[in-house]
């Protein structure tokens, strides 16, 4: 008897929270388009270059490659940093640039070369950065490499590589000579489809200058690069988020400097620029024992960004590269020595790249600015421990959930179509309050091509806590054809997540053989059922979706 009531109390129970759960309601009208699906979100970074060629750099590159419809671009530091082949967390070299002992230069181009090499064998491109200073050109070489390591200052890493040089004319024959290289190596036309840059975050302590040496430094590169290639695309600054007043200050000056400035090297007015670059990070914080995020505090940065570049009639046109765009600043910072950072292995990461990038397309379409590429400062760590909590999108070649998610954007094309409905959170909500208190971010990104169609919905919420499912009516018009395909894919803690199988499993430092094979499928994006054909009824589709919190669907229909 006992045991028959509290039965019915469960049921009871059930019911009520059923009761209590509010439907949200998504609908997508396919004849309504709203701007491209550009593939802005292919694009992939790292401080340690020389990762690239390492045995799980190279897997990741390829899996990289396959995902997308289109070429990836990578963006690297350390490209120019003096050194042999360093593998230190937030460092890397090349040593391309030495001098003898009368002060002549001698380039070798060995490493860089292997780089690029690594990239281009699998259909990536080069986000190529003119970086950091070679320690026989900086003005204070000494101490030049730092040593530092997760829980240490943050500042410990600005050495002797983050200094101007000691003669720019020196520094502009080896950008010229990079580039002609290139050239040389790879042909014209495909240096030209690649796009350079000088420096990272200038307006902190990566540049020991000042802003108008950084405008100095600018002009002796771009000179030298279009000298060597006449139609490189060459561009800057890659400052930090512009919603903090300093790094806007300095972008600013940037700007007017390549409009008007006299310039350092040609003595004429103006600079080249073929695209503007600045950084955008989220922060995120440890709240009554859970991680919370704060995507708002990274759309601030986009969107103040967007109308710095806007607020210029001449180069409001041009391509914007955000260089980095993440949930927080420090890739190699683990979550054993910042808590906060526990989000990155399992399901809030992957919702929240969903979430955050849906945005990024709508503040561009606010601001009409032409928004060319927001680059995820993630990819993977060598020799570290399975799932440490580095923002990376592999470990030890094992596919965190996150990678998933830009596998489903790899599935969108075309042009994206209008999403109406319920959603308590629209862009400029997140952006200004992120998503907070009693509702979760339950919305959508839907694209249409030619043959296909899909549909990203997402159960977001900046607080990392457990909650009911969402039960998400959607209604799909503007269909083609009366009968379409459905493949439904799915991230969530039991799916496209090797996360939660490794935790299964004891989390072991040192996985078998059979428990490696077991996570690289588990690190697969999966789907959820098996492919269906559904009939449409006048050009419309209406489903139910039971879509778990910090869950990611991808719905790709063809017909």
């Amino acid at each position: 008897m006992k045991k028959i009531l509290l039965a019915s109390i469960g049921a009871l129970m059930s019911l009520v929270v059923l009761a209590q759960t509010t439907q949200t309601i998504i609908e997508v009208d396919f004849n309504k388009k709203v701007g491209d699906m550009t593939p802005m979100w292919a694009w992939f970074g790292a401080d340690e270059p020389n990762y690239a060629y390492m045995r799980d750099g190279k897997k990741l590159l390829s899996e990289l490659s396959a995902m997308s419809p289109v070429p990836v671009y990578f963006r690297a530091h350390n490209l120019l940093t003096s050194g042999h082949d360093t593998l230190t967390l937030k460092w890397g070299s090349t040593n391309v640039y030495t001098e003898d002992e009368k002060g002549n230069p001698i380039y070798d181009w060995t490493i860089v070369d292997k780089i690029f090499d690594t990239y281009l064998e699998r259909g990536i491109k080069p986000l190529a950065q003119f970086s950091f200073m070679p320690e026989a050109l900086s003005t204070h070489p000494q101490p030049y490499e730092h040593h530092w390591k997760p829980g240490m200052p943050y500042n410990d890493i600005y050495k002797g590589w983050a200094y101007p040089p000691k003669d720019y004319k020196k520094w502009a024959e080896l950008v010229y000579q990079w580039v002609r290289h290139s050239v040389e190596r790879y042909g014209k036309k495909e240096v030209e489809s690649w796009y350079w840059e000088l420096w990272n975050e200038p307006n902190i302590g990566y540049w020991k200058g000042t802003v108008d040496e950084y405008c100095q430094l600018y002009d002796f590169t771009a000179d030298a690069a279009k000298r060597a290639l006449p139609t490189i695309k060459i561009g800057g600054p890659e400052t930090t988020g512009p919603s903090w007043n300093k790094a806007a200050e300095f972008l600013q000056t940037f700007l007017k400097h390549c409009v008007s400035g006299r310039n350092y090297a040609t003595n004429k007015i103006g600079s080249p620029l073929d695209f503007i670059s600045f950084h955008a990070k989220g922060a995120p914080k440890i709240v009554d024992g859970h991680v919370q995020m704060n995507m708002g505090t990274q759309l601030r940065d986009i969107s103040e960004g967007f109308r710095i570049v806007a607020s210029f009639p001449t180069l409001k046109h041009l391509p914007i590269i955000i260089g980095e765009s993440d949930p927080e600043g420090c890739a190699a910072c683990g979550m054993k020595t910042n808590p906060q950072n526990a989000y990155r292995n399992g399901t809030m990461y992957s919702s929240y790249t969903a979430a955050s990038f849906a945005r990024k397309y709508a503040l561009a379409d606010y601001h009409k600015v032409n928004l060319k590429a927001a680059v995820s400062w993630s990819f993977e760590f060598e020799n570290q421990p399975y799932f440490y909590g580095f923002r990376d999108l592999a470990t030890n070649g094992i596919d965190k959930p996150v990678l998933n998610v830009f596998r489903m954007f790899g599935m969108m094309a075309g042009q994206r179509v209008a999403v109406t409905g319920n959603q308590k959170y629209d862009f400029i909500t997140v952006r200004d309050s992120s998503v907070r208190g009693p509702y979760a971010d339950i919305n959508a990104l839907a694209s249409k091509d030619t043959r296909s169609a899909a549909v990203m919905l997402w159960h977001y919420h900046d607080d990392d806590l457990q909650a009911p499912d969402a039960h998400i009516a959607l209604t799909l018009t503007g269909l083609p054809a009366t009968r379409v395909r459905l493949h439904h894919y799915r991230i969530d803690n039991e799916n496209s997540n090797a996360y939660e199988l490794w935790k299964k499993m004891g989390s072991p430092e040192n996985p078998t053989p059979e428990q490696i094979t077991q996570l690289e499928k588990a690190g697969q994006l999966s789907l959820l059922t098996s492919p269906v054909y559904l009939n449409t009824t006048g050009s419309t589709l209406q489903l139910n979706v039971q879509l778990p919190r910090q869950g990611v669907s991808l719905l790709k229909f063809d017909w």
